[in-house]
């Protein structure tokens, strides 16, 4: 038998293990929250300075747009007449990340550009054209419906506006995206950062590192929206560990994301703090380690030794020694010692136990032998007044008699000749009682042929001598009234279904009027025996002509574990 397994509570080895890690605990856990709050401390510090960093980072691109609004209310007046175009375009031109300079009239056309405006016959549908004309003083837009320049960029609009007429257009500055991204040379930035934008979809504009950003986490918009920025950590594209950090940037169209390296635990910065909870660990791991080979070298392994020895003894090995435990501790080996003790005893106990049990069979065999012997000298006897007789009724009331008692004995012979002091096969005594009651009363010069079909069935002694008499009856009707003078085919059948058994034993003789309402002591002894089984007996006609005697009982459920219920048949003839 194996040793007792870890998962069990109540075995010596959890148990001193579970008593030295209660003793070692708070030793590691002090460490482990002294190196969680420094872990802690540091990474709130770079969370804190990314998220300043990146809403710094977005006032700067927001101030720039602010910007571009007082340009344009600047520009927008005198954006029409001579010279338009060229005044605009060195505007565009002086100040750096401006791509183009535009003004539209109300229904959308190009007035005058600084640079090459794509055409658009639906400007004047547009959304953002829509909303100045509503009365918005700026409007800012990356989804122009057109595409103003050649790189990623927005369009900052301002209306333009006449006395007489109200909305008169509008002036609008291109601006790329990268001029509005962040420098990574910023001071404010952490090192080793990397900057990127992203719209309002999580799609990133353009990156200094595309590697460093992984995708945006499916909550951020709206928590970036309404906290003023989010940040979270994840793995970029190279499978390292970054702190991410966005802010809205125009509305909630445009964000701009940083990333920088977030250090693990073995980082620089917190191995001096790392150093206070893996001695604790160390010395907790090893503390259990030490223990559990000492328990297991003194205890655990002479344990599971003597539970070997125990399983041997419970299989019937009582001669198996615990020799090795010599070896063992003093208390393993008294408990050895104990072991043997116990083991010799039984040995003495199951042999006192198999002398007694063998005295009994030798007895109860020794009685059904005299009962059996004491039974045929009463039918010698019977037999021996039988021939005295000279009346033919006494001479066949003597002979039923006779035959009744010869059952009997074969009973009790079945029962001391059998393995079983209890219990009789019933198919070798139904063949062997059958082959019996027609040699010894069989109709001179006539042969009688049986059949024998008995399913397996082993039944004790009360039950088959009630049985053993119906079969008696059945059959010496047969030979008095069917085979007398002429034989025939005596047919035999024991059939258990399930819950009920059935004794049926037929002749093919021609019976006369009254064997079915006859109402002899034959007859009434099958009825008495049908009743001792709690069942019920019938004789009827057959198909052959002749009577078929049933006994159906109830199976004797004590010997359902002994039965089969692949018939037999057997062929003799007498």
């Amino acid at each position: 038998m194996d040793s007792a397994p870890w998962g069990s509570l109540s075995t010596i080895r959890v148990r001193l293990t579970a008593a030295l890690a209660a003793a070692l605990l708070p030793v590691m856990i002090l460490g482990v929250l002294q190196s969680a709050i420094a872990f802690r401390r540091e990474a709130v510090q770079l969370r804190e300075e990314l998220a300043a960093a990146s809403e710094r980072s977005a006032a700067t691109a927001r101030a720039r747009m602010e910007a571009a609004d007082i340009l344009l209310e600047t520009l927008a007046p005198g954006s029409v007449g001579f010279n338009c175009a060229q005044r605009l375009a060195e505007v565009s031109q002086r100040i750096p990340g401006y791509q183009n300079l535009i003004r539209f009239d109300r229904i959308g056309r190009v007035a005058c550009a600084g640079g090459t405006t794509p055409a658009d016959p639906l400007r004047q549908t547009r959304p953002w054209f829509q909303r100045l004309a509503a009365g918005d003083s700026l409007v800012i837009t990356r989804d122009a419906g057109a595409a103003y320049a050649t790189v990623p960029a927005l369009l900052a609009a301002v209306p333009a506006r006449d006395r007489g007429v109200g909305f008169d257009g509008a002036l609008v500055a291109v601006i790329t995206l990268e001029s509005l991204a962040p420098r990574t040379a910023d001071r404010s930035l952490p090192e080793e950062a990397e900057v990127a934008l992203a719209d309002g979809e999580g799609k990133y504009i353009n990156a200094t590192d595309k590697e460093a950003f992984p995708v945006l986490p499916a909550d951020w918009r709206a928590k970036a929206l309404k906290q003023g920025s989010l940040v979270w950590y994840a793995r970029d594209e190279r499978g390292d560990r970054r702190v991410y950090s966005a802010a809205p940037l125009v509305g909630d169209e445009l964000f701009v994301v940083l990333s920088a390296r977030s250090g693990g635990l073995f980082t620089w910065a917190t191995l001096n703090p790392l150093t206070s909870i893996v001695f604790p660990i160390l010395t907790f791991i090893l503390a259990l380690v030490a223990v559990s080979v000492v328990t297991e070298r003194v205890v655990i392994r002479w344990i599971a030794y003597l539970q070997r020895i125990a399983a041997l003894y419970a299989r019937g090995r009582l001669t198996v020694r615990p020799v090795q435990a010599e070896q063992a501790p003093p208390e393993i080996r008294d408990l050895a010692e104990t072991l043997e003790d116990m083991a010799d005893a039984i040995v003495g106990r199951d042999a006192s136990l198999r002398d007694s049990l063998a005295q009994k069979d030798d007895l109860m065999r020794e009685i059904h032998h005299r009962v059996k012997n004491n039974l045929q000298v009463i039918s010698s006897l019977l037999n021996m007044q039988q021939r005295a007789l000279s009346d033919p009724a006494a001479r066949a009331a003597m002979s039923d008699t006779r035959q009744r008692i010869t059952a009997l004995a074969l009973i009790y012979r079945a029962l001391y000749q059998g393995p079983d002091l209890k219990r009789v096969d019933l198919r070798a005594f139904l063949e062997e009682l059958t082959a019996q009651l027609i040699a010894a009363d069989g109709p001179q010069g006539a042969q009688v042929r049986t059949d024998i079909h008995v399913d397996d069935l082993v039944i004790d002694p009360d039950r088959l001598a009630p049985l053993a008499l119906f079969a008696v009856e059945a059959v010496t009707n047969a030979q008095k009234h069917a085979f007398a003078g002429r034989g025939g085919a005596l047919t035999v059948n024991f059939i258990v279904r399930g819950e009920e058994a059935e004794l049926e034993i037929s002749d093919d003789g021609e019976p006369p009027e009254d064997a079915l309402t006859s109402s002899g002591v034959g007859r009434t002894l099958m009825t008495a025996f049908g009743r001792q089984l709690r069942g019920r007996s019938e004789v009827v006609r057959n198909a052959a002509g002749g009577v078929t005697a049933r006994l159906i009982f109830p199976t004797p459920t004590e010997d359902h574990g002994n039965r089969r219920s692949a018939p037999r048949g057997n062929q003799a003839a007498a």
